[in-house]
C-alpha cells in the first residue's frame, strides 16, 4: 500500500511539474491595429488565435491583448471590408498591426443563386449596396437602403403613410398586369416582401439585375433578384449592441388654402356659396396635422467559437404619422444559429418573427368621398371642426358634401391593419470530400394578416347613423424545401465549379371576412355586439398552389482571366395548364481580364480591368390567380329569409373564359458590362448595357359585352422591352486623417410596348372628381407605359379666361378627337450620390438621390384649383384670370374643365434625402467599462428638395405600384422631413 502511495505522489508530482512547464509557456501579447491608409484606430477588429478558440476584438483605442501558447503561435486580424492579416507571434510581445481596405472588395465574397463567389470572378451584373450607415439612417423598410444606391435600380415610396410599401424596378417595368417586384431572398429563402426584416439584422445586400445571374431562380426572377444576408456570430467575444433612435417628422411642403375673405370673393364669382362666413375660424391644416414622433430601438447579441456561433436580436419601432392618428408599429425578432457537429456536418437555424400594425387613414380620394388629405384645402376656414349645437363634428359645411377630417381621423383610430409573421428555417451541410457538399434545407413561411374596422353609431338631430364595422382575416402558408450539391475543383490554373439541385415550393392560403352594422354604442367594437351581420358580404375562401423546380450551373475559370457559366433552371407550376406549366429558363455568361494580359502590364494606373456579357431568360406568373386556367364560377347568394326561399341555394355563373393554352410571361435579357479599377484602388468604375424583351405578357382582356358567357379572359399576349444604360463610380477623394468617399450612380431606362393582339388599348387611372371621371392613361403598343392621354392646353385666353385647347385634327372643334398624349411619367434618368467625410473621430455623410424627366399628373389641382364648386381652394387660384387683357397661367373661376396637360407638371427632382453628422467617443474610462463602441449622431431624412412640382411631394403614384399607371398625385398622403437623434453602443 505504501509503494503504491508513493508512486501516486511521484505521478502527482511529474504532473505538477508539466503545468507548470504549460503555464511556463503561456505569455500575453498585445498590440494595436491601424487603417493603413488614415493611420486610425480600428476599432472591433477580430483577434483570433489560428486554430483554438482563443480570442478577441480591439477597443476603442484599436488595442488588443490575447494570450499565446507558443513562438509558432498565429493571429489572424479579420474586419468586414478590409483584408484579413495572419501575423506569426514569434518573439514578439507587442505588436502593430495595419490592415488594408480589400479597394473594390474584389476578393469580397458576394452572395448569388444557391451559393456564394468571388465579385473578382463574376460574370454578371450584380451590384452591392452598403450597408454600414444602415444603423445611422431612420430606415424603417430595408426596401428604402436601396433608394438610389444602385444603378439600374429605381425605388420610389409611392406614399407618405407610415409603413408604406416600396415600389422597386429592377431595370424598367417588364409586366403589365404581373408583379414588377424583384425576389427577395432572405438567407436563401425566397419571400415575396421584406417588410417583416430590420435594417439592422443586414450583414450585406446584393441585386442580381441581369438575367444569367438571376435565371438560376427562372420563373420568379423576371424583376430582378434582391439576395439579403443577415448578421451572424462571429469568433472572439461575445459583443452586445444597442441602436437607439428618436426622431421628429413634419411635413415637408404645406399647401397653402384661401382664407375666409378671400373665399367669398371666389364664391361671389362662381356663384355656388351664397353669403359664406368671412372669420377665419379654423386652421384645417393644424387642426388635422402634427409633429409625429418616431422611435426605434434595436438590441442584437452575438458571439462564436470554431464549433457554435450565434446571433440573436430584437426591435421595437413605432413611427407616429404627420396626419394624427396614423401610426406604424413593428415588433422583430431574430435568431441566427450555427454548429459544426462534426468536420463534415454543419447545421443552422434562421428564424426570424415580426409583428406589424397601421391604422387607415383614408387618403387618395376627394374630400367629397372621405378623403383627408384634400379636405384639409377644400373645406372654408369659416366653419367650425365642432357643431356646439348638436355636440358633434360639424359636417355642415355650406350644403357640400365633403368629410370632417377630424372626425374622420378619429374614427380612422379603430380601423386598424395588423400581421404577423414567422419564417423558420433549418438547414445541415454535409462534406463529403474537401470539393464535394450538399446543403439541404426546410423553411416554414407564417403568415397571418387580420383587419378590422368600425365607424360608431351616430344619433343626433338629423342623423341617424347606426355604425358598421367588419373584420377580414388570413392566413398564408408556404413551405420551401431545398436540396443543393455543390462540387468544386482547382487544379493549376483551373477552377472548375458545378452545382445541381431541387426546389420544392407549397403554398396554402385561407380567409375570411365578416361584416355587420347597427350597433347600440361604441362602448364594444367587435362584431358580437351588431345586430345585423351581412348575410351577402360575409363568407370564407381558400386556395394552393405550387411550384417544383430542377436547377444546375456550371462555372469554368482559367487563371483568373477567362470565366464562363451557364445557368439552367426547369420550372413546373400549378397555376398554369398541365399541358404548358413547365418552362426552361436557361443562361450564360462570360469575363475576360484584360487587365491579366501581357500586353496591358505597362499601364500602373491600371489596377483590375474585366469585360463581361451575359444573355439569360427568366419567367413571371405572379400575374395570374391560383387557378387561372381553369374555368370559374361567380357565385350569389340567394334571399333565403324571404318567403318562398327558405331552402334557396347560391346560383352560379360563368365568370371568365378557360385559356387551356395559358404559360409563361418571358424575358430575355442580354448584357454587356466593364468593371474599371484604377490609381490604387482608389476608383471603381462599372457600365452596363442591357436589352430585356418580354413576350407572351399574362393579359387581363376584355371582350365586347354579349361576345361570349364571360367578358374577361386571362391569356398569353404582347411584348414589350426595356433597354437602357448604367454607370457607377466609387472614388476614395483624400486618403490620410482626412478621408473623403464618393459613391456615385445614374441609370438610364426606356420602356416600349411593343404589341398587343386581342385588346389594343388599356386604359387606366379613372378619376373620381365630380366634374371629371375619365380615365387619364392610355396603354397603347409603340409607346411607354403609364403615358397620359387628353387635350393639349395651349395657356388661358388673356380675352375670355379660358384654357385654349388645341385642335390636334384641325377640324374646326375641340371634341374626343382632339385627344393625344399629354405627359410620360418614365424618368429620363435618376441617380444617387453618396458622399462620405472623416476626420478623427467626427464623421459627415450626405446622401443626394433624384429623377429628372418624368411627368406627374396633379390630379389634386382638379379639386384645388378647378373652382367649379363650393370647395375652398389653394391660394394659387389668386392668380386667376379677372379681366380681359389679363396675362395669366390660371384661368378664370368657373372655367370649362377637361381631362388636359394643364394638370401635368415636371416631376423632376432633387433631394438631399439625408444627412449624418456622428461622433465616435474613446477613452480609458469606456475601455474599463468594456465599451468598445460608443457613437452619437444626428440625421435629417428629406432636408432639401429642389423641384417645379406644384404639389406637396414628387415622389408619389397613388395607384402604388401598379405596372400600367405611374406618376399620378390624387389626394397622396404626404411626405415628411425627419430630424433622428440616435446612439450606437457596443460591450
Amino acid at each position: 500500500m505504501k509503494k503504491v502511495n508513493l508512486w501516486m505522489l511521484l505521478l502527482m508530482m511529474l504532473a505538477q511539474l508539466f503545468a507548470l512547464d504549460a503555464y511556463g509557456q503561456q505569455r500575453i501579447v498585445t498590440g494595436r491595429v491601424l487603417d493603413n491608409a488614415t493611420d486610425e484606430n480600428m476599432i472591433g477588429v477580430s483577434v483570433q488565435v489560428k486554430g483554438t478558440a482563443t480570442g478577441g476584438i480591439t477597443d476603442m483605442d484599436g488595442k488588443f491583448q490575447v494570450n499565446v501558447s507558443s513562438a509558432d503561435a498565429v493571429l489572424v486580424f479579420s474586419y468586414m471590408g478590409y483584408q484579413t492579416e495572419e501575423v506569426k507571434v514569434g518573439q514578439q510581445s507587442d505588436l502593430t498591426i495595419r490592415m488594408k481596405e480589400d479597394g473594390e472588395l474584389l476578393e469580397e465574397v458576394v452572395v448569388i443563386g444557391y451559393g456564394t463567389q468571388k465579385r473578382k470572378d463574376v460574370t454578371t451584373a450584380i451590384s452591392s449596396v452598403s450597408t454600414k450607415d444602415l444603423d445611422e439612417r431612420p430606415i424603417v423598410s430595408a426596401a428604402q437602403a436601396l433608394q438610389g444606391k444602385a444603378a439600374g435600380v429605381y425605388v420610389m415610396q409611392p406614399s407618405g403613410t407610415p409603413g408604406a410599401d416600396m415600389s422597386i424596378r429592377v431595370r424598367g417595368t417588364t409586366s403589365f398586369n404581373g408583379s414588377n417586384d424583384p425576389l427577395y431572398v432572405v438567407d436563401g429563402v425566397a419571400v415575396d416582401n421584406i417588410n417583416f426584416l430590420s435594417p439592422n439584422d443586414i450583414a450585406s445586400m446584393q441585386i442580381l439585375k441581369d438575367a444569367s445571374s438571376a435565371a438560376i431562380y427562372g420563373s420568379r426572377a423576371a424583376n430582378g433578384v434582391i439576395m439579403i444576408t443577415t448578421k451572424a456570430g462571429e469568433t472572439g467575444k461575445a459583443k452586445v449592441a444597442l441602436n437607439a433612435q428618436i426622431g421628429i417628422n413634419s411635413v415637408a411642403n404645406k399647401i397653402e388654402s384661401l382664407n375666409a375673405v378671400q373665399y367669398k370673393e371666389l364664391q361671389e364669382e362662381i356663384g355656388a356659396i351664397l353669403n359664406p362666413g368671412t372669420a377665419d375660424i379654423t386652421d384645417w391644416h393644424d387642426e388635422v396635422y402634427q409633429t409625429g414622433l418616431t422611435q426605434n430601438y434595436q438590441v442584437s447579441v452575438s458571439n462564436g467559437n470554431e464549433k457554435f456561433k450565434y446571433y440573436l436580436s430584437a426591435g421595437y419601432l413605432d413611427e407616429q404619422g404627420v396626419l394624427k392618428a396614423a401610426f406604424f408599429r413593428r415588433y422583430n425578432f431574430r435568431a441566427n444559429l450555427e454548429n459544426k457537429v462534426r468536420d463534415w456536418l454543419k447545421v443552422g437555424a434562421n428564424i426570424s418573427y415580426s409583428d406589424n400594425s397601421k391604422n387607415g387613414i383614408t387618403t387618395g380620394m376627394g374630400a367629397n368621398r372621405g378623403g383627408v388629405v384634400l379636405a384639409v384645402i377644400n373645406l372654408p376656414t369659416s366653419v367650425p371642426v365642432w357643431n356646439e349645437e348638436n355636440n358633434y363634428y360639424n359636417r355642415d359645411f355650406y350644403g357640400m358634401n365633403l368629410v370632417n377630417p377630424v372626425e374622420a381621423m378619429e374614427n380612422g383610430k379603430n380601423n386598424k391593419a395588423q400581421e404577423t409573421r414567422l419564417i423558420a428555417s433549418g438547414n445541415a451541410t454535409i462534406t463529403f470530400l474537401p470539393e464535394l457538399s450538399l446543403k439541404s434545407s426546410f423553411t416554414l413561411d407564417r403568415r397571418n394578416y387580420l383587419k378590422t374596422t368600425f365607424t360608431p353609431p351616430v344619433h343626433i338631430e338629423g342623423i341617424d347613423e347606426w355604425g358598421n364595422a367588419s373584420d377580414n382575416r388570413n392566413m398564408n402558408t408556404v413551405i420551401v424545401f431545398d436540396n443543393v450539391l455543390t462540387y468544386q475543383k482547382v487544379f493549376d490554373k483551373h477552377n472548375v465549379e458545378g452545382m445541381a439541385g431541387t426546389s420544392w415550393t407549397a403554398s396554402n392560403y385561407k380567409n375570411s371576412w365578416i361584416n355587420g352594422s347597427h350597433f347600440r354604442n361604441s362602448d364594444i367594437i367587435t362584431l358580437n355586439v351588431a345586430n345585423k351581420i351581412a348575410w351577402n358580404n360575409t363568407g370564407t375562401g381558400a386556395s394552393e398552389w405550387g411550384i417544383m423546380s430542377y436547377f444546375g450551373r456550371l462555372s469554368y475559370n482559367y487563371d483568373g482571366k477567362y470565366m464562363v457559366t451557364a445557368n439552367v433552371r426547369r420550372d413546373g407550376s400549378s397555376k398554369l395548364h398541365p399541358d404548358h406549366r413547365w418552362g426552361t429558363f436557361p443562361s450564360i455568361s462570360a469575363a475576360w481580364r484584360i487587365s491579366s494580359e501581357k500586353f496591358m502590364s505597362g499601364l500602373d494606373w491600371l489596377d483590375d480591368m474585366k469585360i463581361r456579357v451575359s444573355w439569360g431568360q427568366t419567367g413571371n406568373q405572379s400575374g395570374v390567380g391560383d387557378y387561372a386556367f381553369l374555368q370559374k364560377y361567380n357565385v350569389t347568394r340567394q334571399e333565403w329569409f324571404k318567403e318562398g326561399n327558405e331552402n334557396a341555394v347560391p346560383t352560379i355563373t360563368q365568370a371568365n373564359l378557360r385559356t387551356s393554352d395559358l404559360t409563361w410571361e418571358t424575358t430575355s435579357q442580354t448584357d454587356i458590362g466593364l468593371d474599371l479599377t484604377m490609381f490604387n484602388n482608389r476608383v471603381n468604375l462599372t457600365m452596363d448595357y442591357y436589352y430585356k424583351r418580354t413576350t407572351d405578357m399574362l393579359m387581363y382582356v376584355s371582350l365586347p359585352a354579349g361576345a361570349a358567357a364571360a367578358n374577361n379572359i386571362v391569356r398569353n399576349e404582347g411584348e414589350m422591352t426595356n433597354k437602357g444604360f448604367e454607370f457607377s463610380i466609387s472614388t476614395q477623394n483624400f486618403r490620410g486623417a482626412f478621408t473623403w468617399n464618393t459613391d456615385f450612380n445614374i441609370s438610364f431606362n426606356r420602356n416600349r410596348l411593343e404589341k398587343l393582339e386581342l385588346q389594343k388599348i388599356y386604359s387606366g387611372a379613372q378619376l373620381s372628381s365630380d366634374i371629371l371621371k375619365e380615365y387619364v392613361v392610355r396603354n397603347e403598343p409603340g409607346r411607354p407605359l403609364g403615358g397620359f392621354y387628353g387635350y393639349i392646353s395651349d395657356g388661358v385666353d388673356p380675352q375670355t379666361g379660358e384654357l385654349m385647347y388645341r385642335d390636334v385634327n384641325d377640324d374646326g372643334i375641340i371634341s374626343a378627337l382632339d385627344r393625344t398624349y399629354i405627359g410620360d411619367p418614365n424618368p429620363d434618368f435618376t441617380y444617387g450620390m453618396t458622399n462620405t467625410l472623416s476626420w478623427k473621430n467626427f464623421n459627415l455623410s450626405f446622401f443626394i438621390q433624384g429623377s429628372q424627366g418624368n411627368d406627374i399628373y396633379n390630379a389634386s389641382r382638379i379639386e384645388t384649383e378647378a373652382m367649379f364648386d363650393g370647395k375652398n381652394q389653394a391660394t394659387r387660384v389668386l392668380k386667376r384670370w379677372k379681366e380681359p387683357g389679363q396675362i395669366t397661367d390660371v384661368p378664370k373661376a368657373g372655367f370649362a374643365i377637361k381631362n388636359s396637360s394643364y394638370f401635368v407638371e415636371d416631376g423632376s427632382y432633387l433631394r438631399l434625402k439625408n444627412l449624418t453628422f456622428s461622433y465616435n467617443f474613446t477613452g480609458k474610462l469606456l475601455k474599463r467599462w468594456g465599451v468598445t463602441r460608443l457613437q452619437p449622431y444626428f440625421t435629417a431624412n428629406n432636408l432639401l428638395t429642389i423641384t417645379g412640382y406644384k404639389g406637396m411631394d414628387p415622389e408619389v403614384n397613388e395607384w402604388g405600384n401598379d405596372g400600367g399607371v405611374q406618376g399620378i398625385d390624387w389626394g397622396s398622403y404626404p411626405h415628411s422631413k425627419s430630424f433622428v437623434f440616435g446612439v450606437n453602443i457596443e460591450f
